[in-house]
């Protein structure tokens, strides 16, 4: 029904083979992909050195019949602006475990070189974490004083800000997901993070309902307020189930166990009102790619990302191009 191109982003599936996942992905109904900076799907360094390679990305994709409309630099992001963290050693070269110092060099250099491997690809937005140095701040107890917040937003931006300095240089836009573990993950800090930036254009928003309906936000009102920011978009769903007994901070529980108090769900599944996103894309103007962000640890995801595909299509409507009683004016 709609105008804007289905895509998939690759997080979930850079195991697959590129050329494998791309005949798989248009088997499912996508008309492209978000290609994730890592595993299988793309890779930064290579891409920023050789150019055959990002021929055989280009070629590979236009084999199927696929479109790229974003990159996905998500876990390179985070090793920028996280606090030193064991966890980060998932995200980073194997060689630089335990180097918490290390690894965020090895990331601001790569977050620099990833919009030069964005223009050559023809891609005009990359998608990302920043990371949180205050995360670990979010409960007030031990007590978090206002300084730690104000000094937490300020060194995001004196990290991040040389990195959006080659976006601007390469005409990039950033498109940070507002998401629990980042500087911004809400309403209010997402407006504080913003003005923290002086509303730099090349600074912006990939929009991701089920991060804030979780939260208890409104993500239609969200997508409003914020709608000159919004340079990408995230169809993805979740589900808040409580119990009595399970809570919104999820109990250190692993996502898909039906104790939680809420999970993502395979879109169509959850309490995320697409509809309302919709209008207000159309709203907006917003003709980008909706992109498939599939995560549902309870369905199988071949299965899960084909309905996915579909349904992002039957929920997708054209803004109207006349008011409704035009026929009958005067």
């Amino acid at each position: 029904m709609g105008a804007r191109p289905v895509t998939l982003m690759t997080a979930q599936w850079a195991d697959i083979p590129l050329d494998e996942l791309c005949a798989l992905a248009a088997k499912m109904g996508y008309d492209g992909l978000e290609l994730a900076c890592w595993g299988n799907s793309l890779d930064v360094d290579k891409a920023y050195k050789d150019d055959s390679y990002v021929a055989y990305v280009k070629d590979t994709l236009a084999k199927h019949g696929l479109i790229c409309k974003a990159i996905a630099s998500h876990i390179i992001g985070q090793c920028v602006g996280d606090a030193p963290d064991p966890r980060l050693n998932n995200f980073a070269p194997a060689a630089l475990a335990d180097k918490p110092d290390e690894i965020r060099r090895w990331a601001i250099e790569t977050m620099k070189k990833v919009p030069a491997v964005a223009e050559k690809l023809g891609v005009k937005v990359v998608t990302s974490f920043t990371g949180s140095p205050i995360w670990k701040y979010l409960y007030s107890f031990p007590q978090t004083t206002p300084k730690m917040v104000e000094d937490g937003f300020d060194e995001i931006v004196r990290l991040w800000s040389p990195i959006l300095d080659e976006f601007k240089k390469h005409g990039i836009k950033y498109a940070l997901e507002v998401h629990p573990g980042e500087i911004a993950f809400d309403y209010y800090s997402t407006k504080k993070l913003l003005e923290k930036f002086a509303n730099r254009p090349e600074f912006g928003i990939n929009f991701d309902p089920s991060h804030l309906q979780w939260q208890g936000i409104k993500p239609h009102l969200f997508l409003q307020d914020f709608a000159d920011r919004v340079y990408h978009v995230h169809m993805k769903d979740a589900a808040v189930t409580l119990d009595g007994r399970s809570g919104l901070l999820g109990s250190h529980i692993d996502f898909g166990d039906l104790r939680r108090g809420w999970n993502f769900r395979s879109l169509g599944h959850g309490d995320v009102n697409f509809e309302e996103i919709i209008r207000v894309l159309n709203a907006i103007g917003y003709d980008g790619p909706l992109s498939v962000e599939w995560e549902d640890s309870g369905m199988d995801r071949v299965d899960g990302a084909t309905e996915a595909a579909a349904f992002v299509r039957k929920v997708d409507f054209k803004p109207s191009t006349f008011s409704f009683d035009d026929a009958i004016a005067n």
